[in-house]
């Protein structure tokens, strides 16, 4: 009988393992760095985490990469490298003004936040298209990443621990904390973070692997 097994399938779960034990180790000591009133410049409390060196934001830049050519190298290639790199470039740029319409205080209409979690989700789905693996490897590791981080948020806001994961301005202060939970930490967490690293792996992905395994 044939193997049916998904080559991608087989792949993923020893491609994402090490990056995302890293992952979660670099949350953890945020989280403990936060706590014990680190260096700003590497625990920062402010709202949105005020761009601190420690923080798991700046890892698609380097695990999209990674991940882009460990597949390639299995010969899991994209259709193309320009259409990759494309779609990555315009996926990023949407979740972007997907964002803005759904969190952005400013923008208030009927339906902007659906709107504009649409827009997120989109953007995500667009990277199937030129290169179907690496898309499937970027979100399994996003939900691996952003999951702690939600839950993380979830008893900081309920207990106020004073750290960025809690940080809320005005105001959604003033909001029931389900509510306040869903929409500045579950929403963000597990529709928008996990695209941002999805469309930013895809396009570093393919701009990487373009210029190290193309012949």
């Amino acid at each position: 009988m044939a193997n049916t097994t998904s080559p991608t399938k087989a792949t993923i779960p020893r491609l994402i393992m090490y990056p995302a034990i890293i992952t979660l180790l670099i949350t953890l000591l945020r989280l403990f760095g936060e706590l014990l009133h680190g260096p700003g410049i590497l625990f920062s409390r402010a709202e949105g985490g005020g761009a601190a060196i420690i923080g798991i934001t700046w890892l698609p830049f380097i695990f999209g990469p990674y991940f882009a050519v460990k597949l390639f190298d299995r010969n899991l290639k994209p259709s193309s490298f320009r259409k990759t790199i494309a779609f990555g470039l315009v996926g990023f740029v949407v979740v972007l003004c997907g964002a803005a319409v759904a969190f952005e205080p400013t923008v208030r209409f009927t339906g902007h936040v659906a709107v504009g979690l649409a827009l997120i989700v989109g953007a995500a789905a667009l990277q199937y298209f030129p290169w179907r693996e690496l898309a499937q490897t970027l979100i399994a590791y996003a939900y691996l990443a952003r999951v702690p981080v939600a839950i993380v948020m979830f008893f900081a806001m309920l207990g106020h621990w004073g750290t960025h994961y809690d940080a809320v301005p005005p105001p959604f202060d003033r909001l029931p904390f389900l509510t306040k939970y869903l929409y500045l930490a579950a929403a963000p967490q597990l529709v928008m973070w996990v695209s941002f690293t999805i469309t930013v792996g895809a396009l570093f992905g393919g701009i990487y692997t373009a210029i190290v395994r193309r012949k």
